[in-house]
C-alpha cells in the first residue's frame, strides 16, 4: 500500500500525529487497520450509491407524475405531496414522502408556564392525568429535544380554561418550519395479502 500524501515511505500516521515505523507497527494491529479502512470504504461507496439512488428515484416518480398529469393538460410544479405507486400486477409499491422539519421557538417556554399555573390552580386530585401528560410532554430526550408530537398533542385534550386556550395558542404560535425531510420507500407484498414488507435501504434493518 502506498503511503497517503506528506507520510514517508514505511510510516504509518498515528492518532496522535506522529509517525510510526511501520516495522514496529504488531501484525494484528496491521490488521485491524486493513479491515477498518475497507468496511469504511465499502461504507462510502454503498452511502454514495444510496444517495445517487435516492436522488434518481426522486427525479424518475416526479417525471412519471408530470407525465400522468399531462394526460389530462394539467402542469405540476415541484416536488410536493406524498405520492403511492403499484405496479400492475400489485405485487411491489413505492412511496414518496415529503415532511416538513418543525421546532418550536421561545414562544413554547410561555406556553409551560401557562401550563403550569393552570395545573397549579385546579384541584390536585381532578388532574393528575393532566399533569403526568403535561410532565411528559416537555421533557427533553438525550439530545435536549422536546417531543413534537407529544407537545402538540396537548391541543387535543378538551380543556376550555381560558388561561388553557392562550397556552395552546402559544404552542401554536411558537411552531416554526425550518425545513423539509424527503423520503422514498419501497415495499413488496407478503404472498397474496393485504401485507406489504418493507425493501430495507439501511443497514440496521437490511
Amino acid at each position: 500500500m502506498n503511503a497517503p500524501v506528506g507520510i514517508p515511505a514505511g510510516f504509518r500516521l498515528k492518532h496522535d500525529g506522529s509517525y510510526v515505523p511501520e516495522s514496529t507497527i504488531k501484525p494484528i494491529d496491521l490488521a485491524r487497520d486493513q479491515i477498518v479502512n475497507e468496511i469504511v470504504e465499502n461504507a462510502k461507496q454503498l452511502n454514495k450509491r444510496i444517495s445517487e439512488f435516492k436522488l434518481n428515484t426522486f427525479a424518475d416518480v416526479q417525471a412519471f407524475i408530470e407525465m400522468s398529469a399531462e394526460q389530462y393538460g394539467a402542469k405540476i410544479g415541484g416536488n410536493k405531496g406524498n405520492v403511492t405507486l403499484i405496479s400492475f400486477d400489485g405485487r411491489y409499491k413505492i412511496q414518496r414522502a415529503l415532511a416538513d422539519v418543525i421546532t418550536f421557538d421561545e414562544r413554547l417556554q410561555a406556553a409551560k408556564q401557562l401550563i403550569d399555573e393552570c395545573i397549579h390552580t385546579w384541584s390536585e386530585g381532578a388532574n393528575a392525568n393532566i399533569r403526568a401528560l403535561v410532565n411528559d410532554a416537555f421533557q427533553v430526550d438525550k439530545e435536549g429535544n422536546i417531543s413534537i408530537g407529544r407537545v402538540l398533542g396537548l391541543r387535543r385534550l378538551n380543556i376550555t380554561d381560558e388561561k388553557w386556550q392562550k397556552a395552546m395558542q402559544a404552542i401554536s404560535d411558537a411552531i416554526q418550519v425550518v425545513g423539509s425531510k424527503s423520503y422514498v420507500r419501497v415495499y413488496e407484498r407478503v404472498g397474496d395479502s393485504d401485507k406489504w414488507s418493507a425493501i430495507s435501504l439501511d443497514v440496521a434493518g437490511a
